[in-house]
C-alpha cells in the first residue's frame, strides 16, 4: 500500500535511497511557512528536487534535520531576513523604521544624552550624567608610537586597529572577563583609540567630551557648538545598530572567549568593508561631486551607467527613511555651512527617486556633516568605527554571559560525495 508521504514525494524510495520530504513536511520540521523553505533554497540552505511527474520539489530529509537542528541551536530560526541566525540580546531592537537600545528610543536617547553617557546606558542599563571616558597616559604613548609607525597612507581603520591592538599590550590584565573588568577596559580604550589618532588641528585639547577630541582629529576647522552637538549626536546613533555584521564578528570573538581588545580588534576588521563603515566615504565623494556638477543628475546617471549602486540611499532595515538619517538631517538645518551640502543631498534622494523610490540612510547623513566640516571622506568611517566600538562592548559583554562557543555555525556540505580515491 502506498502511503500519503509516497504520493506527496512521488512514489515509495528505493531501498538504501536518501529520505525525501514533500516542501509541506520540511516546513513543519523547519517551523516556518512553505514559501520560506523556497527561500532557503535560494540562499544556498537546502538542495531541492523536482518530484516524480514534475509536481512539486523534495528536499532530503538529512539536510532539512541539520538546519532545524542549526535554526534551534543559533536562537530559533530567521530574525529579519530567512536564513539568518537570530542571537537573543538585551540590547538593541529594530522594528518599524525605528530602533532603541535597552527599550528606549535611540534617537531620543541621543537628542538627550552625550554618547559616554548612551555607552553607559547601553552597557549597564543605568544613566551617569556627566560621565566622560578618559585614558591613562600609558596606554596613550604606547597607542600612539604604534599609529605613528605606520606608513602615511595608513587609513582610519587601519590606526585604530593598530591602536587596539597596541593598548591590549599595555594591559597585562586584559584577560580578565569579569563584568567589571571588561567595563574598566571599555571606558579606557575607547578615548585611547580617539587619543591614538593623528590630530589635524594643531591647537586641540585631550579633554572634554570625546566629541571635541574627536574634531580636532577629523577637522582643520574650529569647532562649534552646534557643529560638535552634531558630531555627538551621529556618535550616540551609531553606537549599535542591532547584529551588524561586524558585531557579529565580535560576538563571535568574544564566544571564544577572546579578551574585549580582540574582541573590538575583530569587529574593526569588518567594519573597513565598503559595505558596512566604510560606506559614508562612498556617499562624501558622491555628494563632492554633485556639489562641483552643480545637479545630481549627471552625477547619478554615471553612477547607473557604471552599474554601480548610489551610496547613502536605502537600508535593508527601514522601509522609510532611515532614523538616523532623519535625526542628523534635523541638526545639520541648524547650521548654516551644512546648506550647500543638505541642499546636494536632497537632490540625490530626488533624482535616484524618479527610478528606483529608496530614503536617504546614515550614510548620506555623515556625508553632509564630514564634507561641509572640511573633513576627508574617510571621516566618517573614523565617526562610525569609534561610535561602535560602545555598542561592541556591549554585546562583548553579553557573550561573555552565554555558553563558550555556541556561535559554532556547521557547514552544510555541497562538494564531491566521499570516499574519493587520491589524486594522482
Amino acid at each position: 500500500m502506498t502511503s500519503m508521504r509516497d504520493q506527496e514525494t512521488g512514489g515509495p524510495s528505493p531501498v538504501g535511497a536518501e529520505r525525501r520530504l514533500s516542501t509541506k513536511e520540511a516546513a513543519e520540521l523547519l517551523g516556518v511557512k512553505p514559501e520560506t523553505v523556497y527561500a532557503y533554497v535560494s540562499r544556498g540552505q537546502l538542495s531541492s528536487r523536482r518530484g516524480t511527474g514534475g509536481r512539486g520539489s523534495t528536499f532530503d530529509a538529512k539536510e532539512v534535520a541539520a538546519l532545524a537542528r542549526r535554526n534551534k541551536r543559533d536562537g530559533g530560526g530567521s530574525s529579519g531576513a530567512v536564513g539568518e541566525p537570530s542571537v537573543r540580546t538585551r540590547i538593541t531592537l529594530i522594528d518599524k523604521d525605528r530602533y532603541y537600545f535597552r527599550g528606549v528610543d535611540a534617537t531620543e536617547l541621543a537628542a538627550r544624552h552625550s554618547y559616554e553617557e548612551i555607552a553607559e546606558w547601553l552597557w549597564t542599563g543605568r544613566m551617569r550624567p556627566g560621565t566622560t571616558f578618559t585614558a591613562p597616559a600609558a596606554s596613550v604613548a604606547v597607542a600612539r608610537r604604534a599609529v605613528g609607525a605606520l606608513p602615511e597612507h595608513a587609513g582610519p581603520t587601519d590606526r585604530l586597529r593598530v591602536a587596539a591592538i597596541a593598548a591590549a599590550t599595555a594591559d597585562p590584565l586584559r584577560f580578565d572577563l569579569s563584568e567589571e573588568a571588561v567595563l574598566g577596559t571599555a571606558r579606557v580604550l575607547i578615548p585611547t583609540l580617539v587619543a591614538a589618532l593623528p590630530p589635524v588641528r594643531l591647537a586641540h585639547s585631550d579633554e572634554g567630551p570625546l566629541a571635541r577630541r574627536l574634531w580636532a582629529r577629523l577637522s582643520g576647522r574650529p569647532a562649534d557648538d552646534a557643529s560638535l552637538r552634531v558630531l555627538d549626536t551621529a556618535l550616540g546613533l551609531l553606537v549599535d545598530h542591532d547584529l551588524a555584521s561586524s558585531t557579529l564578528a565580535v560576538r563571535v570573538a568574544a564566544s571564544a572567549r577572546a579578551h574585549p581588545y580582540a574582541a573590538v580588534s575583530a569587529g574593526l576588521g569588518v567594519i573597513e568593508g565598503p559595505l558596512h563603515g566604510a560606506a559614508s566615504g562612498l556617499a562624501h565623494r558622491l555628494l563632492l561631486d554633485v556639489l562641483d556638477q552643480g545637479s545630481a543628475g549627471p552625477v547619478i546617471a554615471e553612477e547607473l551607467r557604471a552599474g554601480r549602486r548610489v551610496p547613502g540611499l536605502g537600508h535593508r532595515l527601514y522601509s522609510g527613511e532611515d532614523p538616523r538619517a532623519r535625526a542628523l538631517f534635523a541638526l545639520l538645518e541648524k547650521i548654516p555651512g551644512a546648506a550647500p551640502a543638505l541642499a546636494a543631498a536632497r537632490d540625490i534622494v530626488t533624482t535616484t527617486a524618479r527610478h528606483v523610490p529608496l530614503h536617504a540612510n546614515v550614510d548620506l547623513a555623515l556625508a553632509v556633516l564630514t564634507a561641509s566640516s572640511g573633513m576627508p571622506a574617510t571621516a566618517g568611517e573614523t565617526i562610525f568605527a569609534v561610535a561602535r566600538t560602545a555598542g561592541w562592548i556591549a554585546h562583548a559583554l553579553e557573550e561573555y554571559g552565554e555558553r563558550p562557543l555556541r556561535m559554532r555555525p556547521s557547514g552544510l556540505y555541497v562538494g564531491p560525495k566521499p570516499p574519493l580515491p587520491l589524486p594522482e
